[in-house]
């Protein structure tokens, strides 16, 4: 599976205007969101679909979700609310 590319991350663009809205992430390249120093959120492509890894609740690993779909890119907004530090 590899990193979402420009063609990709048009598609994805106005959720991560959403997420760029959150304001607890730095987006450190296009689609590649970085909470303080450690990398917390990028998007991958895939013949299957679209998926975003963000850092599993414990920090050690990265959850895959499935985001082609609008239920997917609110699902990860949902966590996103839930689990990052207020600003």
């Amino acid at each position: 599976m590899r990193h979402a590319g420009a063609i990709t991350l048009n598609q994805l663009e106005p959720l991560l205007r959403r997420i760029r809205t959150l304001g607890a992430l730095k987006e450190k390249s296009r689609g590649v969101f970085y909470l303080r120093s450690k990398a917390f959120l990028h998007f991958h492509e895939d013949p299957a679909g679209l998926f975003a890894d963000v850092r599993s609740l414990d920090g050690t690993d990265f959850d895959r979700l499935a985001v082609s779909e609008e239920v997917g890119r609110q699902a990860l907004l949902d966590r996103l609310a839930k689990t990052l530090p207020l600003t």
